[in-house]
């Protein structure tokens, strides 16, 4: 049994940015155990906040586990590529999971 430690990245991004995201954790750094939700936020520093009533727009919800030894690297690399710094870039957290279970797909051969 792997009693590996894992860690949750969670990101709430603007719409669109996730898969984005999800395709270069693929590409660069091989990861695969990640999910994209939707979901609808309001803000609140939008015209409208001023009276009273926050703009809603449609958010991703990225969520990634990574082993606890990768998770300050993977964490930094989201915030830049997801441009998490930018004014309405999004925001994200990370937290230790108490379990979780690896799920490694098997070799398919290409067909011929």
């Amino acid at each position: 049994m792997n009693q590996t430690r894992h860690k949750l990245i969670t990101c709430i991004l603007p719409k669109g940015n996730a898969v984005n995201v999800a395709a270069k954790l693929k590409a660069e750094h091989g990861i695969m155990s990640m999910n994209i939700n939707n979901a609808r936020g309001v803000g609140t520093i939008t015209p409208l906040a001023y009276r009273g009533i926050g703009g809603q727009s449609e958010k991703e919800v990225l969520t990634v586990v990574i082993p606890e030894s990768d998770a300050d690297e993977i964490f930094e690399y989201i915030y830049e590529e997801a441009n998490i710094n930018r004014p309405h870039g999004g925001l994200m957290y990370i937290h230790p999971l108490n379990m979780s279970t690896s799920f490694i797909l098997p070799a398919i051969p290409d067909e011929k």
